[in-house]
């Protein structure tokens, strides 16, 4: 049976598509991103290709630091807060999260923190930190030295700073989590919802100015509680909800009707709910939805 290029692609695209969204914090874009990098695989020399995963990955890498430098200045004008495009994570969309460590790498908390990087710092961490590069390897992608990938490195990973540790619950105690919180809000129980929420969680919401959304952080487990049970109850009328993984974490889907209108991620610590990420951008629902709509 002769393997065609584009079977030959697909073997790597998963694994394309991970490496560009961590890189751009953009499913849309990772994916047009990965599909640029089809259209230079399938017209490059073959015979000049020895290993086609290390050459993708170079291609891949230096494909979005070119989306990242114009991405930037867009995020500068943002409408209130910004958050990465989530992605229903559980099918291998971005690859194995066995661990609590590879769950943390694509957490919106730590797309969020790779913002803080220059375009060149994030790619040789997320080389180095979520695909296991050596300096090597990431000089060869980046055609920088092997010293100078080393210190952009040590750079890097002291602007994102430690990851928390974060308690993870089995997935039967997560779903648990979501409902009665989801229950709680809905009902406007003010006392159900202080007792789910840690006393320093933060609420962020993503609206881009395109839905009504928190324009700020609401910060405080009581502040959030107050806030969701004045308009919980009117904002859920007419509208499911159901618990979903949202890159790596807990999270909640919000439909009306068949179609998608907020995706939540739920960062849990100790078994409480620590903090909400929730993106109502219509725009930044879209590759989620066709997620949602294929499963």
């Amino acid at each position: 049976m002769t393997t065609t290029i584009a079977d030959e692609f697909e073997i790597h695209r998963r694994r394309m598509f991970s490496l560009a969204y961590r890189l751009l914090g953009s499913a849309e874009e990772a994916e047009d991103a990965v599909q640029d990098a089809y259209l230079r695989f399938s017209g490059a020399d073959r015979a000049g290709i020895e290993q086609p995963a290390a050459w993708l990955a170079k291609v891949v890498t230096n494909l979005c630091l070119n989306r990242l430098t114009s991405a930037r200045a867009r995020r500068e004008q943002y409408v209130g807060t910004w958050l990465p495009e989530p992605v229903v994570t559980g099918d291998g969309t971005l690859g194995p999260l066995e661990s609590a460590e590879q769950r943390d790498a694509v957490s919106m908390a730590m797309l969020v923190l790779l913002e803080r990087l220059t375009p060149t710092e994030r790619a040789v961490y997320v080389l180095r930190e979520a695909f296991g590069y050596g300096h090597r390897e990431i000089a060869g992608v980046l055609d920088l030295s092997e010293a100078n990938c080393r210190q952009l490195y040590r750079r890097a990973a002291q602007r994102v700073g430690e990851p928390r540790a974060r308690f993870e619950p089995a997935s039967e105690q997560q779903e648990e989590l979501v409902t009665s919180f989801i229950t709680a809000a809905r009902e406007g129980d003010l006392a159900g919802l202080e007792k789910l929420l840690a006393t320093e969680a933060t609420w962020w919401s993503d609206g881009g100015g395109k839905v009504t959304a928190a324009r700020w952080p609401i910060e405080g487990g009581q502040r959030i509680a107050h806030f969701l049970a004045g308009g919980g109850p009117k904002f859920a009328a007419g509208l499911d909800f159901t618990p979903v993984e949202v890159n790596g974490a807990a999270g909640l889907a919000t439909w009306a009707g068949d179609t998608l209108v907020g995706l939540a991620a739920i960062e849990v610590r100790e078994g409480l709910v620590a903090g909400v990420r929730a993106v109502v951008n219509p725009e930044k629902l879209a590759f989620a939805r066709r997620q949602l709509t294929r499963a």
